[in-house]
Order: structure tokens, then C-alpha cells, then sequence
């Protein structure tokens, strides 16, 4: 008789030690035909949402997971049937997942939570038994809860186990509407509704208002974890500086019509991070971290420049690697090329971490300031309000100028009052007169 290679994948550590993750939306069904790195499904993490590939060709045996349901990194979502003649793998065989596209392998020193010993038992389908001695190990029963069992546990998946448990519905109670009797979530739902009972003849009542709940998971649930982390560790101390950005915005006008600049999305934002990194050279205290284990300051070399991003997912802070480097020109193609990706949600994991400072424009909702929370791990962030005409004093004469809202945040661990004002001065000046930026 030949053996069926039925192979479960478990959910992968997407390369940032993570150890949850949420199943967004499949992209297979069961009798479909897959390929190796095949997309089989979108999951989101903490930091991204990421497309998942398949680790062996064949055909999708079951969908482990249903979309919304958050589960450990190692629980398996998905079994392949690679084709007969193979001896079945679960996913406990590590080293049958081939090196896919997006992730590298798990490394040996990672860490993840322990699974239950009942895992495998909990994930089989529970055969249906008639009171006699329990089956063999393999069929995914142990003799102890056999012999506890009163009566037989209808099938049902694990997801659905777990929501009829939470809503308080014993599973022996429902007729399974699936195929082979199986106990789906809509069943269990129906099972939980109130019976509808019969309107009053009363008059209508008054409208009154609602709630709404949503769990707190994915970006959101690691964004309040980030912030209340940063203001109860690091000490916040915050400046403001107003700005006449009118050179600078002329500037901007100027370069647009020019054949270099013809093809790039040139923003006010791009000026500002120019002179962030020019500034940042002359403070190297706002581009440092503070290591508390080994009680050292950490100074980094090159600009890992973070960008505050408000996407359908959350806030997110991708990276724009080594910006110290860049030019004017090239901080505009990766600030439009950042923003894109971000709003499709398609950021990886991997450009969302390792930053050593970062920029908020809060301008873009027309907001003129704020205090702006550390992101943790480094040693300041920039908010950049609105620009807008203003009343403003030019060699002692009322003139209308152009004028933004800067606020500087900063650890006072890392960075004294002297060098946090220094840095931001260094920035407005730059910002009032970008030809300041020849002779630095």
C-alpha cells in the first residue's frame, strides 16, 4: 500500500524572532495544485503584512488556520500532499522545509514558546468512537482521554474548537453542517445566537448609541507596546522651533523644473531629511542609543532614518538605509518609493527595524506641532508641522513668509539640553537657508 506524503508547514519566524502571527487571507483551497514558493497565503505580524510562500510542490490537502485567527510561530497552518511513496512529515521535521523566498531559515539559537504536548492530538480530527478500547496513538487519541470521554466529540477544527469553548457551546450539541458531519464556525455561531423571540406591539424605543470592539492585535498592539515602553524608560525632554522655510520652498519649486529632478517626487519632506543627516554630523549624540546591559552609548556612523508612515494597517516606521548618503535627489526617490510601499502594505519585516532616528510630518494632516514619543532604541525624532504663510518680522518690517513647526524629542540619558538645542537649530538654519548645505 502505498503512503501518502501528507506534510504539514508550520508558521514561519519571518526573520525578526517573532513568535505570532495572524492568517490574513488565503490564497489556496484544498484539491489546489501548488508549487514551491508558490504565494499560498498573506500573514500579518507585528511589524508587516507578508506574503507567504509554499515550501513544497503538490496538492493542498486542509487549511489548518481560518483567516483572522492569530497562532504561534511553529503551529502548523496547511498539509501538502507532495505525492505517494514518501513517508508522511509533520512539523516537527524542521530541516524538510526548504530555503523559500521572503525567509531564511529558523536559526538553531532562536527561541520560541513551548507547544503543549497535546498539540498533535488537539490538531487531528477526532475519530468517532463507540465506547471500546481507545485506538492506536497514531489516530491522534490518548487512552486517558478515551476512557474520560462519556460520549464521542464531534469533528471540528481546532479554530472552531477553541471558539465554542470561549462561547461556552458543548460541541456534542450541534449537528455538524460540514462535509463528513464536520462542525463549522457558522454552526457554532448559530448555536450561540439568541433564539429570536416575537416583537413587542409596544411603540419603537428610542435610537440610543452603540459600541464597537476590535481585538487588539497585529501593528497596533506592537505600536502601544513600543510607545508605553519608550516613555516610561527613556526621559523625554521636548523643543520647538518655528521656521521660515520661504528659501526653501523656492528652492524646491526651482529644482522641479529641471530635467534632473523632472522625474522625482521632490517634497519639503526630502529637505528635511537632507538636513537631518547634514545636522546629525555635527551632534553624533541624536544618532545613538543607549545600551543599559552593557552600560555603554552607542554611536552609529551612518543614518538609519526612519519615516513615520500612517498606513490601513497602522502607524509604521520603514527605513531609508545609510540616508547620510544619499543625495538631495536620491532621499526623494526613496522617501516616494517608501511611502508607496508602505501604503500598499507590502513594507517587510526587515525595514522596520535597526533605526537610529526618525522624522514624523504631522504637517500632512494639517496639524502645526506636537511632542512626538522616542521610537525605542534611539536617541531623538523630528516632528514637521504644517507650512503655511505667516505674519512674519523681516529686518524689523512685517512681512508674509512661509513658516513651519519643528519639535525635537530626545532621551536625556543620550542628549543634553545644549547638543538637543544645538541639533535643532542646525536643522531650522539649514531649512531657512539651504545654502548653508555647500559649506558644511
Amino acid at each position: 500500500m502505498t503512503t501518502v506524503a501528507l506534510r504539514e508547514f508550520p508558521m514561519p519566524d519571518v526573520g525578526e524572532g517573532l513568535t505570532e502571527a495572524e492568517i490574513v487571507a488565503w490564497q489556496v483551497e484544498p484539491g489546489d495544485t501548488v508549487t514551491v514558493n508558490q504565494v499560498i497565503c498573506e500573514i500579518e505580524t507585528a511589524k508587516a503584512a507578508v506574503e507567504l510562500p509554499c515550501p513544497w510542490a503538490g496538492t493542498v490537502g486542509e487549511l489548518l488556520v481560518e483567516p483572522g485567527v492569530t497562532i504561534e510561530v511553529g503551529t502548523p497552518i496547511i498539509t501538502i500532499d507532495t505525492g505517494g511513496g514518501a513517508p508522511a512529515v509533520t512539523a516537527g521535521d524542521d530541516e524538510a522545509v526548504p530555503n523559500l523566498v521572503g525567509y531564511g531559515p529558523r536559526q538553531a539559537s532562536a527561541t520560541r514558546r513551548p507547544r503543549r504536548s497535546a498539540t498533535a492530538a488537539d490538531q487531528a480530527p477526532e475519530p468517532q468512537d463507540d465506547g471500546r478500547a481507545p485506538a492506536a496513538a497514531g489516530q491522534g487519541r490518548h487512552a486517558a482521554e478515551a476512557e474520560a470521554a462519556p460520549e464521542p466529540v464531534p469533528l471540528a477544527k481546532p479554530p472552531v474548537r477553541k471558539l465554542a469553548k470561549d462561547l461556552g457551546i458543548d460541541l456534542r450539541s450541534i449537528r455538524g453542517s460540514g462535509e463528513g458531519g464536520v462542525i463549522t464556525r457558522a454552526d457554532v455561531e448559530t448555536a450561540a445566537a439568541p433564539a429570536p423571540s416575537a416583537p413587542a406591539p409596544s411603540a419603537p424605543a428610542a435610537s440610543v448609541g452603540g459600541v464597537r470592539r476590535e481585538p487588539i492585535r497585529g501593528v497596533r498592539k506592537a505600536t502601544a507596546a513600543a510607545v508605553a515602553g519608550s516613555a516610561f524608560t527613556a526621559p523625554h525632554v521636548t523643543e520647538f522651533l518655528a521656521v521660515d522655510v520661504t528659501a526653501t520652498m523656492a528652492l524646491r519649486d526651482r529644482l522641479r523644473g529641471t530635467r534632473e529632478y523632472a522625474d522625482v517626487k521632490l517634497t519639503p519632506l526630502a529637505f528635511v531629511a537632507k538636513a537631518v543627516c547634514l545636522a546629525a554630523k555635527r551632534t553624533p549624540e541624536v544618532n545613538a542609543s543607549w545600551d543599559e546591559p552593557a552600560g555603554e552609548i552607542v554611536y552609529y556612523d551612518r543614518v538609519q532614518l526612519g519615516i513615520a508612515a500612517a498606513t490601513p494597517r497602522g502607524l509604521i516606521v520603514p527605513k531609508i538605509r545609510d540616508a547620510d548618503t544619499l543625495s538631495l535627489r536620491e532621499l526623494a526617490g526613496a522617501l516616494a518609493d517608501l511611502t508607496e510601499t508602505a501604503r500598499a502594505g507590502k513594507t517587510p519585516p526587515a525595514d522596520l527595524v535597526g533605526g537610529t532616528f526618525t522624522i514624523t510630518n504631522v504637517g500632512v494632516f494639517g496639524v502645526d506641532t506636537g511632542t512626538p514619543i522616542l521610537n525605542p532604541g534611539e536617541a531623538a525624532i523630528l516632528a514637521v508641522g504644517a507650512i503655511k504663510p505667516m505674519a512674519w518680522v523681516v529686518d524689523g518690517e512685517l512681512a508674509v513668509r512661509t513658516v513651519c513647526q519643528l519639535a525635537l524629542s530626545f532621551d536625556h540619558r543620550l542628549v543634553d539640553g545644549e547638543q538637543g538645542s544645538r541639533f535643532l537649530a542646525d536643522v531650522g538654519a539649514l531649512l531657512t537657508d539651504p545654502g548653508l548645505a555647500l559649506t558644511w
